[in-house]
């Protein structure tokens, strides 16, 4: 399979763009700005012909939109601060018809041990409304769960029995969750869950692995380090198979975050300049044309303009 990538910066910072969730409506979730002091995450809404909406979380300064559904809900992170990466709290929310709640693990520690963040972020959601996320403990290592936004129920901790330390990062209409785990020797290994049955996986030749994204077709997607590079990566579930593969305009790492149905792929990359920009990777043997896909993806834009 073959891929069009389409580049996606927002115009209020061309430098610092990071696309990470898309729906089988055509709609992506992101944010611009690198969250060092002074250069703050702004999250939106983008529909694929290139209209941006902003959707930040009422009164604080920084905002990381992360995933959202086909049924009008989004999830993500904020910050109460802008004063650098190392220093800033994060704190869960999702938002629904324009209202924002957060969503906080009850195990997330208020007052960590010294040098540790308040880390506690929601990082996809199906279209039960099923959101999928972590938290940091005391001493920093990360723990998945899940949360019902029906009902607003956290789940028991998810953590990989070969785990120090468990990102839960993506999660389908199936409940099959992907993320990724550290073990003992610090190695980061991705992973996929369904049922509490957990499958560790590695790409070939990868010192590092991460899954991001994980649609009802059984397909992940993610990033590998090899040789000391990044390379965004996809991984057939169906059939044990891994695909590399980097944005054309990339001269650094390239990331894949989010995969729908459709097979279309979000995430980022880095160029020559030293910017992050945001892509979209378009299968191209479907027999849909790129400009269908704008075409579809701005009729369902209303839904962005009701955040």
């Amino acid at each position: 399979m073959t891929y069009d990538f389409h580049t996606f910066d927002n115009p209020a910072d061309p430098t610092f763009n990071n696309l990470l969730g898309i729906n089988n409506r055509g709609l992506i979730a992101g944010f611009y700005g690198s969250g060092d002091a002074g250069h703050p995450n702004q999250g939106y809404l983008l529909t694929t012909s290139g209209t941006f909406n902003a959707v930040d979380f009422p009164g604080v300064p920084q905002t990381q939109l992360t995933g959202l559904n086909d049924k009008g809900i989004a999830v993500g992170y904020f910050y109460p601060t802008n004063n650098g990466v190392p220093v800033d709290n994060q704190f869960g929310f999702y938002e629904k018809h324009g209202v924002f709640t957060a969503v906080n693990n009850p195990n997330t520690p208020t007052h960590p041990n010294a040098g540790v963040l308040i880390e506690n972020q929601l990082l996809g959601v199906n279209d039960h409304n099923i959101a999928v996320g972590f938290y940091n403990d005391a001493f920093g290592n990360s723990h998945g769960y899940t949360y019902n936004i029906n009902s607003g129920k956290f789940s028991a901790d998810i953590n990989d029995p070969l785990a120090v330390s468990t990102v839960a990062a993506a999660i389908n209409n199936k409940g099959t969750i992907a993320g990724f785990y550290t073990d003992s020797a610090g190695v980061t290994h991705g992973f996929l869950e369904d049922h509490f049955v957990f499958k560790t996986v590695d790409a070939p030749g990868a010192t590092t692995t991460e899954l991001l994204g994980v649609n009802d077709h059984g397909i992940a997607v993610g990033e590998d380090i090899v040789n000391g590079v990044t390379h965004g990566i996809i991984y057939d579930a169906n059939t044990g198979t891994f695909t590399t593969l980097d944005d054309p305009n990339a001269a650094g790492s390239t990331v894949f975050n989010g995969i729908n149905d459709k097979g279309e792929i979000v995430g980022f990359y880095a160029d020559a300049a030293g910017n992050t920009n945001g892509l979209l990777a378009v299968p191209n043997d479907d027999d849909k044309s790129v400009d269908d896909f704008h075409h579809h993806a701005t009729h369902f834009s209303g839904w962005a303009l009701d955040v």
